[in-house]
């Protein structure tokens, strides 16, 4: 039987031929946990009497959503992640370290891999080729103490991809595209599989934002098949030997194709308060914004911040308009540094936080005020994330959400390309 990426990487992993709708138990490579989601997930594993990790080299807490802790309850529940990483031997990704997808597309997820996560963007790992999908906290403790799992085998929606990018027209711009097209449900519980010569010719940056975002159709992953760019970026983070070849069978069957030209797109906005209520960033233009936040697991990696720096650099944010700049892991923070992009982010009169959600989730550190607005290149723009359900979100790219700075206003981020 031709298979799917999804379908071959749960096939091998329980050592037959799966096919969609199926039910299977498998074992899993790595599990992780976040801040939010970790303390429930331990609170379970108590109280069965099951504090253990059956590969703890591969069980990954992070502390990332409120690093460092901006309240006492944030900082206990921190402790109970340190604690059990003591307990049982697993590895803990301290508040400087950065968001739990990056960090897991740098040092731990490999094409093949079965990963779960207790954070709906775990996704981010598909475009790795590993079948990379978010559970909820008591699955994926269960995961952690056992090695095991359960899934039902997604169908596959197809998205292939071709021509290239335009001047100011980004892999953000294709997804929020995409995910106008089909809706906030078009590809509920499927995998979103990208092909095609365009998904070919994208770099692991570009990749990254598009599996990332992958859930907010619905998803249950998001997968590029394995090539030279992902063995470029598993050998440039130390982990060549991780590289296999991994990608679906030629003839094999799809629950439906979306063909996407990217040559054709325009840099493309999300307006509040759901993801799919997409328009081109021209027709938002005039939006007065408040706040402009560049970063997270979506657009916070070091080619994010090098698109935002050159719109920036020698120019000055609008008076009437922060600027929070957060890079998406330590190894981001410190290339940025020694590019000099930090510097030119300062000097545009932007606060740089350091690694990690920032303030995405909204827990702390850029809470909106009721009314105001801001255009950020985070995933999601449902009403009260931020910490405002009187607030307003805007998505865009790096570029947009840099322009706008400028601008104080949305504004379609060609006007300051240089």
């Amino acid at each position: 039987m031709s298979s799917t990426l999804a379908e071959k990487i749960i096939s091998e992993h329980v050592g037959r031929e799966v096919k969609p709708g199926e039910i299977v138990v498998t074992g899993v490579d790595v599990t992780a946990l976040q801040d939010g989601t970790g303390p429930l997930a331990i609170l379970q594993l108590e109280e069965l009497g099951m504090v253990q990790a059956h590969k703890p080299e591969k069980t990954i807490l992070f502390i990332d959503h409120a690093a460092p802790s901006p309240r006492k309850e944030l900082s206990n529940a921190h402790m109970s992640l340190r604690d059990f990483a003591a307990k049982t031997g697993a590895v803990l990704s301290e508040i400087n370290e950065g968001v739990c997808h990056q960090r897991l597309v740098e040092s731990y997820a490999s094409p093949g891999d079965i990963l779960i996560g207790a954070d709906s963007h775990t996704c981010t790992s598909g475009a790795l080729a590993a079948f990379s999908t978010g559970m909820g906290s008591t699955d994926v403790g269960i995961g952690i103490a056992t090695g095991k799992t359960w899934l039902k085998v997604p169908e596959t929606l197809r998205v292939e991809i071709t021509g290239t990018f335009a001047r100011g027209v980004y892999a953000k711009d294709l997804i929020l595209h995409l995910i106008g097209e089909i809706g906030a449900d078009g590809a509920t519980y499927m995998a979103l599989e990208f092909t095609g010569p365009g998904a070919k010719a994208m770099t692991m940056s570009e990749r990254f934002t598009l599996s990332n975002m992958a859930v907010e159709a619905g998803a249950k992953t998001g997968l590029f098949a394995s090539d030279e760019a992902t063995r470029a970026w598993l050998d440039e983070h130390g982990r060549e030997e991780d590289f296999r070849e991994l990608e679906a069978d030629p003839n094999a069957e799809y629950t439906r194709t979306v063909q996407i030209d990217s040559g054709s797109l325009d840099p493309t906005v999300s307006a509040p308060h759901t993801v799919d209520n997409t328009m081109t960033a021209a027709a938002a233009a005039g939006t007065r914004v408040h706040q402009v936040f560049i970063g997270t697991c979506t657009n916070g990696r070091i080619e994010d911040l090098r698109i935002a720096a050159d719109i920036l650099r020698g120019r000055q944010r609008n008076p009437g308009t922060r600027l929070i700049v957060t890079p998406a892991s330590r190894t981001v923070y410190m290339q940025a540094a020694s590019e000099g992009l930090l510097a030119d982010f300062a000097a545009a009169g932007a606060l740089v936080t350091g690694p990690g959600c920032g303030a995405c989730v909204g827990v702390h550190g850029g809470i909106l005020g009721d009314g105001e607005v801001c255009m950020a290149t985070q995933n999601r723009n449902f009403q009260g994330r931020l910490g405002n359900a009187e607030a307003f979100i805007w998505l865009g790219s790096p570029a947009t959400a840099a322009a706008t700075a400028l601008a104080g206003e949305i504004v379609d981020p060609r006007e300051y390309l240089r």
